[in-house]
C-alpha cells in the first residue's frame, strides 16, 4: 500500500499582490464539484493546486475557500485549512464533500475538507490565512491582499477577468492547461473536461480501488540522494532548492518539540565526508511515518540555525512524504567511540566560519560528528559526565580515559584541551521515563539513534534505543569542621534565592551550609535577591530572604548567623529584572566580629583603604569597590567586609563577575569562538586587583580572601588580570588537577567559582565541596567551597 502525507514548514515564498500579475507560484489548477452526484464516476469533490514556480511553496497557514455561485447577502465563504508544501512543478489535492454516487475514490488527498461544492457554479479562492473572506463581489475580492488566486465557474459573480470558466457539471471539471497559464481571466484560462485529480505523490484515481489510495503516479526515487544533499562541507549544496522523491528508511521519529523524522539512505556513497542521514522537519504537524518505513520525500532543503553563531542543521522542510513499504531493516549504526572520534576538536578558521571548509572526519571531532549528522549512531557502556536535566537529557563520554575527574566527570582544563568524547543523549521514546543519572553513573549496553544538532550543547544522540542506567552511588561530600584556631570562609552561589521561593529550596541550601560545609565562620553568598525576587516593583531589601535562610540554617543544626550587605540600586546590578541580585556576608558572631564602619551612601560611594599604625582599615564596611566604574555596568558590585578573628583583621571580598552570556559556544561555526564577555570581566578583575594592591600597600601583611562566582576558568585571562603582580593566589590550583572544578556545563566539569588569598595567608586548608553540580537533583547549579585559615601560623600577626 502506498500512502502520502504532507506537513508544514518554514515559509519560502512571499504572497504576491492579488491580481497584480498572473501567478508564477501556486495556482488553482482544477475544480470539480460533481463528486458523488448522479452520473459521476468520482465519489468526492476536489480542488487541485499546482506550483508554476521553481521553488517549493509553503502552504502552512493557507486555505482554500468556497463561495456558492448564486451568492446572496447571507452567503458565507467556507474554509478548508491547508498544511505541508507544494513542490516546484508539483500538485496538491484537497478532497471536499462526498456524495452518495460514483464508484471511484480520489487518490489520497493532501488535505481534506467537507465542503459540498456545486457541480455547476461556484467560486474557489486560494487564501493566505484561514479566516473566512467577507467579499461578495469580484472587485472586493480583488482588493483583499490575502487572496492569491480565484477560480469562478458556471455563473459565479466572483471570478477573475471577463467571466467565469464554463462547462462544469457532474461529469466535468474546469482545469488549466498543462502549462498552468494564468492570465487572470477564468473564462480563458480554464476549460471543462473529464476530472483528472492528482495528489502530491503523483497518484491518480484507481478505478478498482473504491477506498482511495491512488494508482498510477511516480513512486520511483528522484535523482538526488541524501549524501548529495549533505555534501562534503557543513552547508548543503542544495540549500534553498527543491528536491523531489529523495529515498530513505525512517530511522527515528520525533513527536514533540521540533517535530519531524530522520531518513537514511542504505545505499551509501564512498565519501566519508557526506552523511547518509537527514532530518525531515514537519513543523507543527506530527509525523505519520514510523521507524522502518521506506519513503520518498519531496520538499525544500534548508540550513536551520538554532541560534546566532551556531552551526546549522541540514533539513528537508515542507515535506510531502510517500510511504512505499514498512518494516524494513534499518541501516547499520555508526559506532561512536574512542577509536572513531578524533582527539583534535575542531579546525580553525582564525575566528571565521568553518562552514565552507571541507570536512576532515578522521582529523577533527566536530567534523566527524558533522559527517554522520542525521545518521544512526551508537555507543556502548558510556560513563555519565553530566547529570539528567529538567529537559530529560544527560551527557556521556564515549572516551572513558579522556580527562576523567576524581568522581567520574570530564575535566575541562584549557581552551586547547577539549573533551571530544562528550555527547548529549535524549530519548525519542516519550512513553518511557527518562533515567535520572548523576555524574559517574553509566549507560550500560547499547544506545542507538540518529545524531542531531541543537544550540543547547551541539551534537546529540536522539535515542531510539537507550542503554540501561547503572547507578554508581555518587554521594554528596561533607567537609571537616574547622578547628578552634582556624577561620573558615566559604562561598556559595545560591541561584536566585528570594523570600518567595519554596521552603524546600531554603532547607536544602541550609543543609549545604550547616552540614556539608560544616557551619563556616563566614559565608559569602552570591545571587541573593530582594524580598520578592523577580517581581519588578522597586523592592530592594533582602531582610525577609535572609531571615528565612538563616532560620533554615539554624534548623539544620547551624549557628545563628548575622548578615551584612549593601543595598543595590534598583535594576542596576544585572540578573533577573526586578530581582536586584547582590552578594551577602553571613557570619557567626560567636566566632568573628564585623567592623561596621562608614557614613554616606555605600551603594554608590567606593570603600577606600586607610593606612593606620595598626595596619589597614576600610572607610566603608560593608562597602563596594568603585561601584560607579563602567566595569560594573549592569553587573554585581564586589562586597567588601572587615572582620576580626582572634584579634586579627581579615578582609573578605565577595564577587559575582558578569556572566558568559553572549560568548560563542565551543561548537560554534566560528572557530576559535569569540568570548566577548571576557572584556567586562577583565575590567572587573582589574578593579579588584587594584583594590587588593591598595590594601597591600597599606599593610603588606594584610590577610584578604577574594572569593565568589567569577564566571571564568582558572586558565582564563580574567584570572591572569586578577592575580597580576602576584597579589593573589588562586587556591583552585593547589588541588590535584582531577579535583579542579565547581560547575558542570554540557558535560564539562569546570571551575567558575574561586577563592584567592593574599600572600600573608600561608597556612590554609582548601576544599571544593561537591554537593550540586554533578547531581540531577540540585539545590543550586554551583558547588560551594571553603578555606580554613590557620590565622595564628600565618605571616605578619598583628
Amino acid at each position: 500500500m502506498i500512502s502520502v502525507s504532507a506537513a508544514g514548514a518554514l515559509a519560502f515564498t512571499a504572497l504576491p499582490a492579488a491580481f497584480a500579475a498572473p501567478s508564477s507560484t501556486a495556482v488553482i489548477a482544477e475544480v470539480y464539484g460533481g463528486g458523488g452526484n448522479s452520473g459521476a464516476t468520482l465519489t468526492r469533490d476536489f480542488v487541485e493546486l499546482a506550483n508554476a514556480g521553481s521553488e517549493v511553496f509553503d502552504l502552512s497557514g493557507y486555505s482554500v475557500q468556497y463561495l456558492p455561485g448564486t451568492a446572496s447577502a447571507s452567503s458565507q465563504w467556507q474554509v478548508t485549512a491547508l498544511n505541508g508544501s507544494l513542490a516546484a512543478g508539483g500538485r496538491y489535492l484537497i478532497g471536499e464533500g462526498t456524495g452518495t454516487g460514483g464508484t471511484t475514490a480520489l487518490p489520497t488527498p493532501d488535505a481534506s475538507g467537507s465542503i459540498a461544492m456545486s457541480a455547476t457554479t461556484g467560486t474557489i479562492a486560494l487564501v493566505s490565512g484561514t479566516t473566512a473572506l467577507t467579499c461578495k463581489t469580484a472587485a472586493d475580492c480583488t482588493a483583499d491582499t490575502r487572496v492569491l488566486d480565484i477560480v469562478g465557474y458556471g455563473t459565479a459573480v466572483v471570478r477573475e477577468g471577463s467571466g467565469p470558466a464554463t462547462g462544469a457539471s457532474n461529469t466535468a471539471s474546469v482545469a488549466r492547461a498543462e502549462s498552468l497559464t494564468d492570465t487572470d481571466d477564468n473564462a480563458t484560462d480554464l476549460t471543462s473536461a473529464t476530472p483528472t485529480p492528482v495528489n502530491a505523490a503523483g497518484q491518480t484515481p484507481d478505478p478498482g480501488d473504491g477506498s482511495g489510495g491512488g494508482g498510477g503516479g511516480t513512486t520511483d526515487p528522484g535523482t538526488v540522494r541524501v549524501h548529495d544533499i549533505q555534501g562534503p562541507t557543513r552547508l548543503s549544496p542544495y540549500a534553498g532548492k527543491a528536491v523531489t522523491r529523495v529515498p530513505g528508511i525512517v530511522t527515528g521519529v520525533r513527536t514533540t518539540g521540533s517535530k519531524g523524522f530522520w531518513i537514511q539512505d542504505p545505499q551509501a556513497d564512498a565519501d566519508a565526508r557526506t552523511s547518509e542521514g537527514v532530518f525531515v522537519y514537519t513543523g507543527s504537524a506530527t509525523p505519520t511515518v514510523t521507524v522502518g518505513d521506506s519513503v520518498l520525500v519531496t520538499g525544500k532543503v534548508t540550513e536551520y540555525y538554532p541560534a546566532s553563531g551556531q552551526q546549522s542543521l541540514t533539513e528537508i522542510t515542507g515535506p510531502v512524504t510517500t510511504v512505499l513499504s514498512s518494516g524494513n531493516a534499518l541501516p547499520d549504526a555508526v559506532t561512536v567511540d574512542a577509536t572513531s572520534v578524533p582527539d583534535a576538536y575542531t579546525p580553525s578558521a582564525d575566528g571565521g566560519s568553518i562552514e565552507s571548509l571541507p570536512l576532515e572526519p578522521t582529523t577533527y571531532a566536530l567534523d566527524f560528528y558533522e559527517s554522520v549528522e542525521g545518521m544512526r549512531t551508537s555507543f556502548k557502556d558510556a560513563r555519565v559526565v553530566g547529570g539528567t536535566t529538567e529537559y530529560d537529557e544527560l551527557w556521556v563520554t564515549v572516551k572513558p580515559d579522556e580527562n576523567p575527574t576524581k568522581r567520574g566527570g570530564a575535566l575541562y582544563s584549557g581552551y586547547d584541551r577539549q573533551n571530544t568524547g562528550r555527547l548529549k543523549v535524549l530519548s525519542l521514546d516519550t512513553s518511557a521515563p527518562f533515567p535520572t543519572a548523576n555524574v559517574g553513573d553509566e549507560l550500560t549496553g547499547t544506545t542507538t539513534g540518529p545524531l542531531d544538532y541543537s544550540s543547547y550543547g551541539g551534537y546529540n544522540l536522539q535515542a531510539t534505543q537507550l542503554g540501561t542506567l547503572q547507578d554508581n552511588g555518587l554521594k554528596q561530600e561533607v567537609t571537616r569542621r574547622q578547628k578552634g584556631g582556624e577561620l573558615a570562609v566559604a562561598t556559595y552561589n545560591v541561584e536566585n534565592l528570594d523570600a518567595l521561593d519554596a521552603q524546600e529550596k531554603f532547607d536544602r541550601l541550609a543543609t549545604g551550609v550547616a552540614v556539608n560545609l560544616n557551619s563556616p565562620d563566614i559565608v559569602a553568598l552570591e545571587e541573593i535577591q530582594d524580598d520578592n525576587g523577580a517581581v519588578n516593583d522597586g523592592t530592594l531589601t533582602s531582610e525577609a530572604t535572609l531571615t528565612k535562610f538563616t532560620d533554615a540554617i539554624r534548623a539544620a543544626g547551624g549557628p545563628r548567623y548575622s548578615w551584612r550587605y549593601v543595598v543595590p540600586e534598583n535594576n542596576k546590578d544585572g540578573g533577573e529584572p526586578g530581582g536586584n541580585i547582590r552578594q551577602v556576608f553571613l557570619f557567626n558572631p560567636k566566632r568573628v566580629s564585623f567592623a561596621d564602619r562608614g557614613t554616606g551612601d555605600a551603594t554608590t560611594t567606593a570603600t577606600q583603604v586607610v593606612k593606620t599604625r595598626k595596619g589597614a582599615t576600610l572607610t566603608h564596611s560593608p562597602g563596594r569597590i568603585n561601584p560607579t566604574s563602567d566595569a560594573w555596568a549592569s553587573s554585581r558590585k564586589p562586597l567588601v567586609g572587615e572582620f576580626t578573628f582572634h584579634g586579627e583583621p581579615v578582609f573578605v571580598i565577595a564577587n559575582h563577575f558578569t556572566s558568559k552570556g553572549g560568548d560563542q559556544s565551543l561548537h560554534s561555526r566560528y572557530q576559535p569562538p569569540t568570548r566577548s564577555s571576557e572584556t567586562q570581566r577583565a575590567a572587573q578583575a582589574a578593579e579588584v586587583n587594584t583594590f587588593v594592591k591598595s590594601l597591600l600597600a597599606a599593610d603588606a601583611d594584610a590577610k584578604a580572601v577574594v572569593l565568589g562566582d567569577l564566571n571564568d576558568f582558572e586558565f582564563s585571562g580574567t584570572m591572569t588580570t586578577l592575580t597580576s603582580g602576584k597579589v593573589l593566589r588562586p587556591l583552585i590550583t593547589t588541588l590535584p588537577p582531577a579535583q579542579r572544578y565547581t560547575y558542570v556545563y554540557d558535560g564539562n566539569s569546570q571551575t567558575l567559582d574561586h577563592t584567592l588569598t593574599t600572600p600573608a595567608i600561608t597556612h590554609f586548608d582548601y576544599d571544593v565541596v561537591h554537593i550540586n553540580a554533578e547531581f540531577a537533583n540540585q539545590a543550586s547549579d554551583h558547588d560551594p567551597q571553603i578555606v580554613r585559615i590557620d590565622v595564628g601560623r600565618c605571616r605578619g600577626r598583628h
